[in-house]
């Protein structure tokens, strides 16, 4: 056997593929779906990892944030997966924020989360209501389209003051101006001061869609608690993030009587924006990996596909069998032959499935970039690579059957076949 041999099998295979496009189109059409699937989910996931990577490093390389509860270093803090831990106070966050202790820190955003539902006149709105400390503009961004953020002397005398994301602004008021109105939240009347701009969805937080109140007056007049959810703090440079960890984590251990230094009985987490991006990294990852595999499971259905089309094919092509065996085809030549056909039909398959799932890839981040995401078009060589190679390798597994069942027939039965 030689390169003319190869040759004129796949040769002969594009021929028998060629005399019946319609009936070899829908043959492969199981290995399009599949091939495409695996190109389309690993480019979505691709897309949408960079997004939000993306998202979270424009929060800034120099934010350092602290949960309550211990976590492995590499896997996410347990508050994140809506276990309530009540170790972390705001005592914590103004130790932390004292340049005494600490001194590369720039600002202190202590956060509790809550939900209430907020009326004025008419309207009522339910909204998630953020208490923060008077920093937060300082640590995580955003502007205000109106009037101010409170101030520490309200955060200090749990003064009844808010400031509205935009979207809670338009659902209350409108056209209205909300600035030194009172708003009802929980039979109780907050002044309005202030309206933050426009900032849409970042890393799946919707910014728009919230209400900042100080956070004493959210701990002891809305939700009752003396714990918060977390704290997030600005160092002043990166080069200064590891050894400010290494100083929040001591001064934590302080503070909470914890004498073992190795970390294993802390009762918090402190971790850096690279670290939450490296956890965020493994996350979408994994996912996508799994996906694509899940998506490659339909390249079976495909392979089903091309094994029952093969079987046809041995059962209408049995005299040819015969004929050729007559003449000295050996077996081997009989299960070469077939199994060509089988490789190139889903070769075929393969290279369609690549065309349609970048063309449905490019369309989807089109429409993304059309809805203000920044979503780039990822087309994965190593997907491709994979999904044309599991193809190739079901066709030789599912055409192996047909081109044995072939290789066996008697030439004198298979020349008296009808």
């Amino acid at each position: 056997m030689n390169t003319f041999y190869y040759s004129r099998l796949v040769k002969s295979a594009l021929r028998e593929l060629n005399s019946n496009r319609r009936r070899g189109f829908l043959t492969v059409l199981g290995i399009v779906i599949g091939v495409a699937s695996v190109i389309i989910i690993m480019a979505i996931g691709a897309g949408a990892q960079s997004l939000i990577l993306s998202q979270v490093q424009n929060f800034g390389s120099n934010l350092v944030g602290i949960l309550p509860g211990k976590s492995d270093n590499n896997g996410p803090p347990a508050a994140v997966m809506g276990i309530t831990i009540t170790t972390l106070t705001l005592e914590d966050a103004e130790a932390i924020g004292n340049k005494n202790n600490i001194p590369y820190i720039e600002a202190v955003a202590p956060f509790f989360q809550s939900r209430g539902v907020l009326s004025w006149n008419a309207n009522t709105y339910d909204s998630s209501i953020y208490g923060t400390g008077y920093q937060y503009m300082e640590v995580e961004g955003g502007e205000l389209a109106d009037g101010r953020f409170f101030t520490a002397e309200e955060q200090n005398s749990n003064a009844r003051v808010m400031v509205l994301g935009s979207t809670v602004k338009e659902e209350l008021f409108g056209e209205n101006d909300p600035v030194g109105k009172t708003v009802r939240l929980n039979n109780s009347g907050y002044t309005v001061i202030g309206v933050m701009e426009e900032r849409g969805t970042v890393a799946f937080q919707n910014y728009d869609d919230r209400v900042f109140v100080p956070i004493t007056t959210v701990q002891r007049l809305i939700a009752g608690v003396k714990h918060l959810g977390f704290i997030r703090t600005k160092v002043s440079d990166e080069i200064y993030i590891e050894q400010t960890i290494k100083e929040i984590e001591a001064l934590l251990r302080d503070r909470h009587g914890i004498r073992d230094q190795s970390g294993a009985g802390d009762d918090f987490s402190v971790r850096s924006a690279q670290d939450a991006l490296n956890i965020l990294r493994s996350i979408t990852d994994g996912m996508r990996f799994f996906l694509g595999a899940m998506a490659a499971l339909s390249l079976l259905v495909g392979g089903i596909g091309i094994m029952n089309i093969m079987l046809v094919r041995v059962t209408q092509r049995t005299r040819e069998i015969g004929l050729r065996k007559a003449v000295g085809a050996t077996r081997q030549d009989i299960v070469a032959q077939f199994l060509t056909e089988a490789v190139v039909l889903t070769l075929a398959g393969g290279f369609l499935g690549i065309v349609f799932g970048q063309t449905i890839a490019a369309v989807i981040a089109i429409v993304a970039r059309q809805l203000g995401y920044e979503w780039p078009l990822v087309i994965s060589i190593p997907a491709i690579i994979v999904a044309v190679s599991v193809a190739a390798v079901i066709g030789l597994i599912f055409g192996l059957y047909p081109a044995i069942k072939a290789s066996r027939l008697e030439p004198v039965e298979a020349l008296r076949h009808e």
